[in-house]
């Protein structure tokens, strides 16, 4: 199964009571794995937790810490973009010419590398003090 198709899929099972606005998202390990994730919200964070944070969860769960590829989707009019968190944790495990590709279900996408959805972002090494 394709990226596109895994980040489809996964959608259908997110958990979405509050916002109706299910997200699904597939990444690429360094291994060529593919993990998924959906958004789920609650009660008590009704805006939830993200689709790529749950993808990212199950990669470091599995005992990789690199991803390759990013996709995105969502039903709306116009491909959406992972939020400012998501944005950052994909940074923290994938390097900046990494794809990420934002997708609706009705066609149009959008294709962004790292570096361009989040210029500047932090990076571990930036702690180290030689």
């Amino acid at each position: 199964m394709s990226l596109l198709d895994t980040a489809r899929d996964v959608r259908e099972r997110a958990y979405a009571p509050y916002s109706n606005f299910k997200v699904g998202a597939a990444i690429r390990s360094k291994s060529g794995t593919i993990f998924q994730g959906c958004n789920v919200e609650n009660a008590a964070y009704p805006e939830g937790t993200c689709a790529e944070a749950g993808a990212i969860a199950a990669m470091i769960a599995s005992g990789e810490t690199e991803l390759v590829e990013v996709c995105v989707v969502a039903d709306a009019e116009t491909p959406v973009t992972p939020c400012g968190g998501c944005r950052q944790k994909l940074a923290e495990f994938g390097k900046g010419e990494v794809t990420v590709r934002m997708a609706t279900l009705d066609g149009p996408e959008l294709t962004m590398t790292l570096a361009e959805l989040l210029p500047g972002a932090f990076h571990k090494s930036q702690m180290d003090r030689s």
